[in-house]
């Protein structure tokens, strides 16, 4: 059995090899998969949960994780999601690996919505703006940046600027172009992409500003009462989300139904109907794609079987 720590994940996904393991995995069948959670018994805003997923004729995976809202102010600040995932022979139930759950998860996460770009995005976005500066927020850029090479500027924003300053650093020092941004709309009506990596409880981007042929990508608003955009940048766009097993989940798809904004027939195709050719994805230039990163542990098995084949 392999151990993999943060860097060793980080290092063995690559983001160009881990987009074309999850566009290939999607090629395939849906995996069975569930979600067991469970809230602070102390009434905190603390959840644990457990994904476990099982896809026919491979491996199984379980994701165990604690999200922890707090863990950014604390000092110094730790990832508001961590724990293990663990990966098991589909035929004997052995086990095979156990990585880092927060490189993990960043991994996933980032590469879902990196894919989710790959099919919708306009192949000439120049502009990336990633709103929200957590720990998430580094690794959408990169994968963004991986996924359409297009890209020639990455502007950060957050509510509180020194954090958006500290990512872009971070960034910077890696090689990339970015810059820090102070006003949001301005940003939106400026970008080819924007990426939401957020934990807001209301809409950050309003719909009347995205420029036609934007690529709106949605990962934050993973519970009913969350939300990163408004209305309209619903109504206005095409929409597609990761898969259709779980899109009733998230603020931002569900909040616009109840509000009879959309339907949820505006959901135009999940990830697998784009990769298998059963839907298509942008049609015109000028379209507005909107990308809901609603997770799963399908995704979690995904990017564990491409990391247990770094190690044959």
């Amino acid at each position: 059995m392999h151990v993999f720590d943060a860097a060793a994940v980080h290092k063995a996904l690559p983001w160009p090899r881990l987009i074309e393991a999850l566009r290939k995995a999607h090629e395939g069948p849906l995996p069975i998969s569930d979600v067991v959670l469970q809230g602070d018994p102390g009434g905190g805003k603390a959840q644990f949960v457990t994904l476990p997923g099982w896809a026919p004729g491979g491996p199984v995976v379980v994701k165990m994780v604690g999200v922890f809202p707090g863990n950014a102010a604390l000092d110094p600040p730790q990832p508001a999601v961590q724990g293990l995932v663990a990966l098991f022979d589909g035929s004997t139930g052995a086990p095979r690996l156990v990585a880092d759950g927060a490189a993990m998860t960043a991994r996933k996460t980032a590469g879902d919505s990196a894919l989710g770009a790959f099919l919708l995005a306009r192949e000439d976005a120049e502009h990336l703006l990633i709103v929200g500066a957590g720990a998430l927020a580094p690794h959408f850029a990169a994968a963004h940046c991986a996924a359409r090479p297009s890209l020639k500027r990455v502007t950060i924003w957050n509510r509180t600027a020194a954090r958006a300053q500290a990512v872009a650093a971070q960034l910077r020092a890696e090689g990339m172009a970015v810059e820090v941004s102070t006003d949001l709309d301005a940003s939106v009506a400026a970008a080819d992409i924007v990426s939401c990596v957020t934990m807001s409880d209301h809409a950050l981007v309003k719909g009347a500003l995205l420029r036609p042929g934007s690529h709106l990508d949605l990962v934050g608003a993973y519970l009913p009462t969350l939300r990163e955009a408004d209305d309209e940048a619903l109504s206005r766009a095409t929409i597609f989300v990761d898969s259709r097993n779980n899109m009733e989940s998230g603020g931002d798809l569900s909040q616009a139904v109840a509000s009879g904004a959309i339907t949820w027939d505006a959901v135009k195709a999940d990830l697998f109907e784009l990769v298998q050719g059963r839907k298509p994805g942008r049609t015109t230039a000028d379209e507005i794609t909107v990308f809901k990163n609603n997770g799963g542990a399908h995704l979690d098995l995904f990017t564990a079987a491409a990391l247990a084949g770094t190690k044959g």
